[in-house]
């Protein structure tokens, strides 16, 4: 007898049937057209020549280098990394198609659901309470924030009251526990010497509110930026059960539903930098929010792009920045993948520069960008004197940790010759010194749902 609540197959038929492979794969893989089918590098394993091809016909996949094959659902179970139901619910969301269970209930109730709602509902809150604030649309305006980009990425403001919100959605015990939950208000700690009489205020007062959504639109933080000079002059939602910052990519969203197959990403550091780039037209700027680029961060972007250009300003900050991101972006370079870096001309952020110069000189600047292996030799060697030979033996001895973390053979080791030509010293003997990778070794995995054959994890 059918299981309660578990998805009918007649379901899973009906959507992978309704899905387009070349839609799924190629909005997370760039495929080329090859006749009938199209090409493109496994994203499964390291290769130069493209052996991993998608049939629109058979709605399958099939990589002849490491014998990868499978439906849409299993692949995005594979390249997403998510379990079986979680990547049913994904492609009917994107099906639009509500994913029924046995028994005729539909899904159940998520333990998220409350949050998510209160969420929405402290998004709307701010949407109305920037339209009777003049203070903050001023403050826009003067941003050169247009109507329509205002809109898109949803941005309000917060009142300036300890208790806007709270009064709107927290009238009752079980509301105000979940907008706490939810990091929309605060606990009033107890004063020294006095009983403690339980109360809140919200966290987010007389701020410009920058609401964060995850993959499918909906809203799972803020960012909240002052209108005056208080400090801090950002504050983001804590970290919560919905939210989680070394994951999030502010702008990922927008910039998704702005280019149907987006081919790169470009990460930039503040909301109204994001917000200012997709209203001059680069509609593929996402931020880190308040934190440096974590490897989780990295895993995402390219399972949905092959480029990444950081971009930092030029100071001495900037340059610490971006210095992170390399030591982070070194463990994912892999065939395919591009990482560069821009560094902006000192007093500027990305911001103010495209409002001064505009998308197309700001886009030049991009197509300029430095290559990761460029930016790490050179900073390698402003930091070392490549003109003495303890200087040069400095300088390999600081690559030598970020070259191990190389997981390409190939990138690895045309890496390897471009440094030997700075230390002036033979490739292969520079390469028997740097030693082999430290990258893990790839573990072969079970078969899942929707896949018929083990293969090599991204």
């Amino acid at each position: 007898s059918p299981v309660a609540g578990r998805i009918p197959q007649h379901f899973i038929d009906e959507l992978i049937a309704r899905l387009d492979i070349i839609e799924v794969i190629g909005s997370r893989v760039q495929l080329k057209r090859a006749g009938r089918e199209y090409k493109a590098c496994c994203p499964f394993h390291d290769e130069k020549s493209p052996s991993f091809t998608v049939s629109p016909d058979k709605q399958f996949y099939h990589c002849f280098g490491c014998g990868a094959h499978g439906t849409a659902l299993g692949f995005v179970m594979e390249y997403d990394h998510l379990g079986f139901v979680e990547a049913v619910e994904e492609l009917a969301a994107r099906a639009g198609l509500e994913v029924p269970r046995e028994g005729g209930a539909a899904a159940p109730s998520q333990p998220h659901d409350e949050l998510y709602i209160a969420l929405e509902r402290a998004a709307l809150f701010f949407r109305q309470s920037l339209s009777g604030e003049s203070k903050a649309r001023d403050y826009l305006a003067k941003r050169g924030l247009s109507a329509d980009i205002i809109q898109r990425f949803g941005i309000g403001y917060a009142p300036a009251r300890w208790d806007g919100l709270l009064d709107r959605y927290g009238t009752t015990d079980d509301e105000r526990q979940v907008l706490l939950r939810a990091g929309l208000i605060i606990e009033r700690q107890p004063e020294a010497g006095r009983t403690h009489t339980p109360g809140f205020y919200d966290r987010f007062r007389d701020r410009v509110m920058f609401p964060i959504r995850d993959t499918r639109g909906r809203t799972i933080a803020f960012g909240g930026r002052v209108l005056d000079a208080g400090e801090p002059k950002y504050l983001n939602s804590p970290e919560t059960e919905l939210f989680h910052k070394g994951r999030e990519l502010y702008g990922l969203y927008e910039g998704r539903q702005a280019t149907r197959s987006l081919q790169r990403l470009l990460v930039v550091e503040g909301y109204m930098d994001v917000v200012s780039l997709h209203q001059a037209g680069i509609t593929y700027a996402v931020a880190t929010l308040g934190t440096a680029t974590t490897p989780e961060h990295l895993g995402r972007i390219f399972r949905l792009v092959g480029e990444v250009v950081f971009c930092f300003d030029g100071d001495r900050a900037g340059r610490a920045a971006a210095w992170r991101a390399l030591e982070n972006a070194v463990g994912e370079v892999k065939q395919g993948r591009q990482v560069r870096f821009l560094f902006l001309p000192e007093g500027h952020d990305p911001d103010t520069l495209v409002q001064e110069e505009g998308a197309e000189a700001f886009e030049a600047r991009l197509a300029n960008a430095l290559p990761l292996s460029d930016y790490l030799i050179r900073e390698l060697s402003a930091r070392t004197d490549a003109g003495s030979v303890d200087g040069r033996a400095r300088l390999v001895e600081l690559a030598r940790p970020l070259i191990r973390r190389i997981p390409s053979d190939v990138y690895r080791e045309l890496l390897i010759q471009q440094l030997a030509e700075v230390v002036r010293m033979p490739a292969t003997r520079l390469g028997e010194l740097l030693g082999g990778s430290d990258a893990p070794e790839p573990r072969r995995q079970e078969p899942t749902a929707g896949t018929r054959s083990p293969r090599m994890p991204a």
